[in-house]
C-alpha cells in the first residue's frame, strides 16, 4: 500500500472521531454551498477556533500531534483569478470521491463569479466575490437510492484566497453565523436546524490531516420540504485553500451511516492541494503530508478523479 493510500485511511478516521467528538458540542455555525461575508471577533482564535476551547495551558493538557510535514509553498500558491481557477479544477472532487451511486445532479456547477452569504434573513444568497477571494466553485451531486434508503444530495466547495489569512477568517466566519441564525435556508429553499459544530486546529480532538477543521451535524429538510433528515458538513484549510462538503439525507438514512458514507471528499481534496502548492516544512525532511500524504511528484500528482479514486 503507497505511502497515500495509507495516509488518506488515517485521514478519513480522524474525520469520523472528530465528527463524532462534535457531536456533543453545542450549535456554533453552518455551510452548505456557502462562502462566509462574516469575519472573526475577539471570541475567536487564530485559526477561527473559539478561545473557550482553545488549550488552557495547564500542565494535564494533552500533548499536541507532531506539527504538519507539509505546508503551502508561496511560490506555488495561484497569484491570479486564471492561476486560482485552474488550481481549483484539480483539487475539486467528482462524483467518484462520493462513492458508489453518486452522479452529477443539474445544475451541476455554481456561477464561478459568484459565492453563497448568509444574509440578515437567515438565506443563503449567491452574491459577488469579494477581494479575499480568488476564485470559488461549488459541484453539486445526487447519491441514488438503495437498499431501502433514499437518495442523497451532496455539494463540494473549494475557495482560493489570495493569503492564507483569509482562509483563516472564512473558518472563523463560520462559527458565528448560527449566533444571530438559529435556523438557515438554504437558496433552494430547504432548512438546515439543530446544528452543532465542532472546530480543531492541527493535533486536537483527533483532526492530524488538516491545519484547521471544522465539522457540522444536523438536520435538513427533504427537497419537497417534508421531513427532517440527517445533514452532515466539513471544512478544512490548507494554506489559503479551503475544502468542504455538505450532504443531505432522506428517508432510511441515521447520522452515523451518513457520516461513513460521505468521510472521504475533504481529505482527498486536502491530499489533491498538498500535491499541488505543498512543499515540506521546514525541518522535517520528509515529503510526507498532514496525514502521511504524498508530497509533490508522487501519488497526489495523478489527474483529477483518476488514480485518486482508489486512495
Amino acid at each position: 500500500m503507497s505511502h497515500a493510500s495509507t495516509g488518506l485511511r488515517c485521514a478519513v478516521g480522524a474525520v469520523v472521531s472528530a465528527v463524532l467528538l462534535a457531536s456533543g458540542c453545542t450549535a456554533q455555525g453552518a455551510k452548505a454551498d456557502r462562502g462566509s461575508e462574516s469575519g472573526g471577533t475577539g471570541e475567536t482564535g487564530a485559526a477561527g477556533k473559539p478561545a473557550a476551547t482553545q488549550g488552557s495551558g495547564d500542565e494535564d493538557d494533552p500533548a499536541p500531534a507532531p506539527a504538519p510535514t507539509v505546508e503551502a509553498d508561496p511560490a506555488k500558491v495561484p497569484r491570479t483569478k486564471a492561476e486560482a481557477r485552474k488550481l481549483i479544477g484539480q483539487v475539486i472532487a467528482g462524483p467518484e470521491l462520493f462513492g458508489p451511486g453518486a452522479r452529477r445532479a443539474s445544475p451541476h456547477e455554481s456561477d464561478p463569479d459568484t459565492w453563497s452569504v448568509l444574509d440578515e434573513s437567515c438565506v443563503w444568497q449567491r452574491e459577488p466575490l469579494p477581494a479575499r477571494v480568488l476564485a470559488t466553485l461549488t459541484r453539486h451531486f445526487v447519491r441514488a437510492a438503495d437498499e431501502g434508503r433514499g437518495p442523497v444530495t451532496m455539494t463540494a466547495t473549494v475557495t482560493v484566497h489570495p493569503r492564507t489569512e483569509d482562509a483563516a477568517w472564512e473558518q472563523a466566519g463560520m462559527l458565528e453565523e448560527a449566533l444571530g441564525c438559529s435556523e438557515q435556508t438554504l437558496s433552494e429553499g430547504r432548512k438546515l436546524s439543530g446544528l452543532f459544530s465542532n472546530a480543531s486546529v492541527w493535533g486536537e480532538a483527533g483532526n492530524n490531516y488538516a491545519e484547521d477543521s471544522l465539522f457540522e451535524m444536523g438536520t435538513c429538510s427533504g427537497t419537497a420540504g417534508g421531513g427532517s433528515y440527517p445533514y452532515q458538513y466539513q471544512q478544512a484549510t490548507f494554506g489559503p485553500v479551503v475544502v468542504s462538503m455538505s450532504a443531505c439525507a432522506s428517508e432510511g438514512w441515521d447520522a452515523q451511516e451518513l457520516l461513513r458514507a460521505v468521510n472521504g471528499p475533504v481529505p482527498r481534496m486536502l491530499l489533491r492541494a498538498e500535491s499541488r502548492i505543498g512543499r515540506p516544512a521546514e525541518g522535517t525532511g520528509t515529503k510526507t503530508g498532514p496525514a502521511g500524504s504524498a508530497g509533490p511528484g508522487t501519488a497526489g500528482d495523478t489527474p483529477t478523479g483518476a488514480a485518486t479514486e482508489g486512495m
